[in-house]
């Protein structure tokens, strides 16, 4: 049975031990890291890299001369993304953490390359539409950017942020003059 395919359905796995206090303060201290929304955001990475390595166990229990391709087809893909180098090996998949995808989001690199001066601020310029990637405006702030279009991350050509006369502007390149970034 396949599902109404009108109906919305969930896209991350919720923790199996939901009241464990360790895990429940890991969960907060990545939530402020990374600048998330709520829980379901960091569930939904979780959920993802639980796929990634899925798909890499069992590819690891194929013979070799069955896995030759789609092992290079997963590596190529994880290295697009900038998960991972592309002559890395299939076991390296199983090494990824929950950090490592939430690093790739368009509102964590916004804020790694001094676009804005904190997680929250890059959130809410993404939310409204003041950030684009190769002209495309992008309104998802978990957006995975990929390593090619890193470089192409800048301001809407219609915010008023891409005038280089404007306050933050100016306020970001003094801030980071002065030492503000912290990676």
């Amino acid at each position: 049975m396949l599902g109404d395919p009108k109906k919305k359905h969930r896209k991350f796995t919720t923790p199996k031990t939901p009241y464990d206090t360790e895990a429940l303060v890991n969960e907060l201290k990545l939530l402020g890291a990374y600048g998330l929304r709520n829980k379901r955001e960091l569930w939904r990475a979780r959920t993802l890299l639980s796929t990634m390595r899925r798909r890499a166990r069992d590819q690891l229990s194929l013979t070799i001369n069955e896995r030759d391709v789609s092992e290079k087809a997963l590596i190529n893909k994880l290295s697009k993304q900038g998960l991972m180098s592309p002559n890395s090996k299939i076991e390296d998949v199983l090494t990824l953490s929950v950090e490592d995808l939430l690093e790739r989001r368009l509102q964590t690199i916004i804020f790694r390359k001094g676009l804005v001066k904190t997680l929250y601020q890059a959130r809410q310029l993404i939310t409204h539409g003041h950030i684009s990637i190769n002209g495309r405006k992008v309104l998802s702030p978990s957006y995975n950017v990929e390593i090619d279009d890193e470089d192409k991350i800048e301001y809407t050509s219609t915010s008023p942020y891409s005038n280089k006369d404007h306050p933050l502007r100016k306020e970001m390149s003094t801030y980071l003059v002065a030492g503000g970034m912290r990676g």
